[in-house]
């Protein structure tokens, strides 16, 4: 093979590559808890959405909520140069949440750029705090379209389906933990302050027994020098009757 064949291979197989990295599938919106997505609990998750185009900037993103798995409490946290919507719907089946009827569920989550942008090269998250989350699924699917300041729109709708290859456009998927004992799910900052409370709880424990013990102390002390005063005084008294019939003899 001359100089010129192996360069052409060389180029070829370049350019196979470029193409493979440049599909669709390289960079997907998806969603992540933080901490533990717990069944039965509430969770917090952000939704990572990159930026796959060179030459445009993502300024809108749809989030379709799972119909078939309804959240009662759908809460997005603000952020800075991003307008959230949160678009409810009538259920065909009440919810019952803590003893009360839910009639309606959050069924899409709209951003909408307020000046923001996710341009070339950059990703943006989107934090949510979802709940009550479904106890007789192991994950749930989140359909998502990506807008783009070109008009351009791609749609991350396509499930994926366990031991398949994964689709040139997968719908992000919010796997679930079992479920706790106490069905409070929630990020690792919320346990960390949970965690705190305790310690706090336990150290002013700590204290009192710490208080009680100098208390204790100090009350035994007293009671010693009071005794002791008392002691004293007697023996004031005594000297002084002894020294008064030393003079009159």
């Amino acid at each position: 093979m001359n100089n010129v064949s192996r360069l052409a291979v060389a180029a070829g197989a370049a350019a196979s590559s470029a193409l493979l990295l440049c599909g669709p599938a390289f960079a997907h919106v998806s969603v992540q808890p933080e901490g533990e997505a717990a069944k039965g609990g509430f969770a917090t998750v952000n939704f990572k959405v990159p930026n796959e185009r060179d030459n445009a900037s993502t300024v809108k993103l749809e989030i379709t909520l799972p119909a078939d798995h309804p959240l009662s409490s759908v809460l997005p946290q603000p952020v800075p140069g991003w307008k959230a919507e949160v678009t409810t719907a009538k259920l065909d089946k009440p919810l019952n949440v803590h003893g009360r009827q839910v009639t309606e569920a959050a069924s899409k989550i709209t951003w909408t750029s307020a000046g923001g942008k996710i341009g070339p090269g950059q990703f943006q998250q989107f934090p949510v705090s979802l709940g009550q989350l479904p106890e007789d699924t192991g994950k749930l699917v989140f359909k998502a379209l990506q807008t783009y300041d070109n008009k351009e729109v791609v749609r991350w709708i396509e499930e994926p389906q366990d031991g398949a290859a994964e689709p040139d456009y997968p719908a992000p998927v919010l796997t679930l933990a079992a479920a706790t004992g106490d069905h409070h799910g929630g990020s690792g900052a919320e346990k960390a302050a949970d965690g705190a409370h305790s310690a706090e709880h336990t150290d002013g424990e700590g204290a009192d027994d710490e208080g009680a013990t100098a208390a204790s102390a100090t009350d035994g002390t007293a009671r010693i020098l009071a005794v002791v005063g008392i002691l004293v005084g007697a023996a004031g008294v005594a000297f002084g009757v002894l020294a008064g019939r030393r003079r009159s003899a």
